[in-house]
């Protein structure tokens, strides 16, 4: 409970500061420095960030330095409204798609519009209108969907051939990539080798939202489209949570709480992410592949994490950093970040284009993966108030992670928990 006030009061004083103050957007004279908040330190990611930076400075030589402060991604949104709510907002920061709704409406962001068609050669009009709905109010752009970038499945071949079983490229050819399979092959490389079956990665039954990469399977959904409804106690819920619950308690092809597992680092035999995380591999430690999520009762289908990347009106320079952003943006340098972040224009998602920039990547994996999900896939759950309702919904889904757990009862008790705040 003491979380939750925690983060709900450091949400709701962000929203009382966008109510009052000057904006800081007025120091272009003198030297000027600009901090972007991230959730990656990832050495890969923050090499691209400093080069692009240090091409922007060349021409802008009244920006005299441009940092990128790194906050863990579990304590991230916290963290950047306390740091706002303190007076101490950055010039820029990465916004997490969950807390979206929050940071757009609240009044935090600068609308980016006239900044990013004013841009030379920005092209503006081939952002993706799908990719940008989120972080949009009256017609006004408040973030950057720099990164639109679905799920999907990296493999451990080495573990998966080990086990003694199909790989899950062999099943997609054979049509029989579905998540009762793909349990069974997490099962078996958890019983054959000890090692991991399969790690919703970010998920260690706190992050619960990234269980949506799962249950969407089912046709399940947090709430309704319009945020009003509970979807947790919905037949397709229960149905994909009792899938879940079993694969982790009865079968082992999911680890239990208390059980930490990093894919990359050879402990797994599969692993739920983004394409980012690529750049996490490294060359010869052991055979991998990248597959769809596999197909549920419903079918096939894809879910997408979006991170967008907006200007805080309080921070200190509000218009330089705009300016940066236009520039970190532009068509050149979302090609040099689809590398890791599947951008929103249209002109670069194509098969061409991203395997320029990732090497690692088959074009058949990039198609199946990253175009194909975007095309089709639903963004991962967001609703405003967000930080109150997140810690609601995952203490009333505690519970829920016990072997003699009663599903329906706990998915219940989720919707208790959370219908007044959906009434908001």
């Amino acid at each position: 409970m003491r979380a939750r006030i925690a983060a709900a009061a450091a949400v709701a004083a962000m929203l009382g500061l966008t109510a009052c103050g000057s904006d800081g957007g007025g120091a272009d004279d003198g030297p000027i420095t600009l901090r972007m908040t991230t959730w990656s330190a990832n050495e890969a990611h923050v090499k691209l960030f400093n080069e692009i930076a240090d091409e922007y400075k060349k021409t802008h030589p009244n920006v005299t330095a441009i940092t990128f402060d790194a906050i863990p991604f579990e304590s991230y949104t916290t963290t950047l409204t306390t740091q706002i709510a303190g007076g101490n907002p950055p010039d820029l920061a990465w916004v997490l798609e969950n807390a979206a709704p929050d940071f757009v409406s609240s009044g935090a962001l600068l609308p980016l519009d006239d900044t990013l068609k004013g841009a030379e050669g920005y092209a503006f009009d081939e952002l993706a209108p799908a990719a940008t709905k989120l972080w949009q109010a009256d017609g006004m752009l408040y973030g950057y969907p720099f990164s639109t970038s679905p799920f999907g499945i990296f493999v451990n071949t080495d573990l998966v051939k080990a086990a003694g079983q199909k790989a899950p490229a062999e099943l997609i050819a054979a049509n029989e990539w579905t998540w009762e399979n793909a349990a069974k092959l997490a099962a078996a490389v958890n019983a054959k080798t000890g090692k991991a079956g399969l790690v919703v990665r970010d998920f260690d039954y706190k992050g619960w939202d990234n269980l949506s990469t799962v249950w969407t399977g089912w046709g399940a959904e947090a709430w309704s489209a319009d945020g009003k409804t509970c979807g947790f106690d919905k037949p397709e819920m229960v149905e994909a949570m009792t899938f879940l619950h079993k694969a982790t308690f009865t079968d082992k092809a999911f680890p239990g709480p208390g059980t930490t597992a990093d894919f990359f680092a050879g402990e797994a035999g599969m692993t739920i992410t983004q394409i980012s995380r690529a750049s996490l591999l490294k060359d010869g430690t052991f055979g991998w592949d990248l597959v769809t999520l596999p197909d549920g009762p419903k079918g096939s289908y894809a879910v997408i994490g979006q991170g967008g990347l907006g200007v805080l009106k309080k921070g200190r320079n509000a218009e330089a950093a705009a300016d940066f952003l236009a520039f970190f943006t532009n068509p050149a340098n979302s090609a040099k970040l689809a590398q890791f972040f599947p951008p929103p224009r249209t002109s670069l998602l194509t098969t061409d284009t991203l395997a320029k920039t990732n090497p690692l990547l088959k074009p058949e994996q990039l198609e199946a993966v990253v175009i194909d999900g975007i095309s089709s896939g639903v963004v991962k759950p967001s609703h405003t108030g967000q930080a109150e309702l997140s810690q609601a919904v995952r203490s009333a889904l505690d519970p829920l992670w016990k072997p003699d757990a009663d599903v329906p009862a706990v998915l219940g008790g989720v919707c208790t928990a959370i219908n007044p705040l959906l009434a908001k």
